[in-house]
């Protein structure tokens, strides 16, 4: 973990939402969620059933706990990232001995991050920060919630399928949420680059992921363009692509890389940074109805990008689908209110 940049000053984003930086089709579930009264109460108290003070203590017994003390530069760095989404609360931050890169931010009443020794030895301490940010951009999206909810139905589905007929709805169910996962991704990748305030840093993450570190060997000009072949895959490709990202819970690096720069070039980022950004304590205020409008502009966007003809044909039918089951499930809350 070494730097490559002098450390210079990054803006504090008071007040910040995270609705400022989430993907729309995720930002229409999350606000959808959000307006069901108790669930995330009846999903925190599923986790303190599921044995979530054992699964901190395994960490807590395993691994490195991170503190002024130990991995104090990461402690720094996270502290830092906090400040600059105004985080209301510091998850733990542990190091775990693994070989491969990763990090997860796990737990519901009290989400803490867990980053691999292997994401430890890749990344610089620029990269680090991007990565911190991601993960503490899951925590203050409350994606550990919902993702939660994601491992209940993979853990029931094996059950719910042996019953006849059974399988393809519940297929549907689990394709929705891994869909939702996918997009959250993209969302804690915004709110790494929002704390970092460095494209090049973010990309680099990227390339590094895809690569294994080897830096020296890329050109950033050629990563983004194998990420506009994937985008303009054929009949065929389009086909073998919805088949590998099925049961992905995480896009492949080349393409969220390629959808991180996509925002920046919409001119979001710039107007985060310059103070333009849904507050905290607006987030009550929230429609559902304008949630689901933006996620159904941002698939059909998503379709004027791309020469994809599957994907045309799927993000079409899902962003009409899902635009109307968030309106379905307000009309339903508001005539039972009545």
């Amino acid at each position: 973990m070494t730097s490559t940049q002098p450390t210079r000053y990054r803006a504090t984003l008071t007040g910040i939402s995270s609705r400022a930086w989430e993907h729309p089709a995720d930002r229409g579930a999350l606000v959808a969620l959000r307006k069901l009264k108790g669930f995330d109460t009846v999903l925190k108290a599923m986790s303190g059933l599921f044995n979530e003070r054992a699964v901190r203590l395994v960490f807590l017994g395993s691994a490195i706990r991170v503190d002024e003390r130990q991995f104090s530069s990461m402690h720094r760095l996270l502290g830092d990232v906090a400040r600059i989404l105004d985080a209301p609360e510091l998850p733990e931050l542990y190091v775990a001995s693994n070989p491969v890169p990763g990090a997860m931010t796990i737990g519901m009443n009290k989400p803490f991050i867990v980053v691999n020794s292997g994401l430890v030895h890749l990344l610089d301490v620029d990269e680090l920060r991007f990565v911190l940010a991601h993960e503490l951009g899951h925590a203050m999206s409350g994606h550990a919630v919902y993702q939660t909810l994601l491992q209940r139905l993979l853990a029931l589905s094996g059950v719910l399928t042996a019953i006849p007929l059974g399988g393809l709805g519940v297929r549907a169910i689990v394709a929705a949420l891994y869909e939702w996962s996918r997009k959250a991704e993209l969302s804690a990748d915004r709110a790494g680059l929002i704390a970092t305030q460095d494209t090049a840093t973010a990309f680099r993450v990227h390339m590094k992921l895809a690569s294994g570190g080897h830096l020296e060997d890329l050109d950033a000009t050629s990563f983004f363009a194998q990420g506009k072949e994937y985008d303009d895959a054929d009949l065929r490709d389009s086909v073998l692509k919805l088949l590998l990202i099925e049961n992905r819970t995480h896009p492949f690096a080349v393409v969220r890389a390629a959808e991180l720069r996509r925002w920046v070039d919409s001119g979001d980022y710039t107007r985060v940074l310059g103070g333009d950004y849904p507050r905290r304590d607006t987030d009550a205020d929230a429609r559902l109805s304008e949630a689901a409008a933006e996620a159904a502009r941002s698939y059909s966007e998503q379709f004027r990008q791309t020469q994809d003809a599957v994907g045309k044909l799927v993000h079409d039918a899902a962003g009409w689908v899902g635009s109307a089951r968030l309106w379905l499930d307000e009309k339903l809350r508001r005539d039972g209110a009545d």
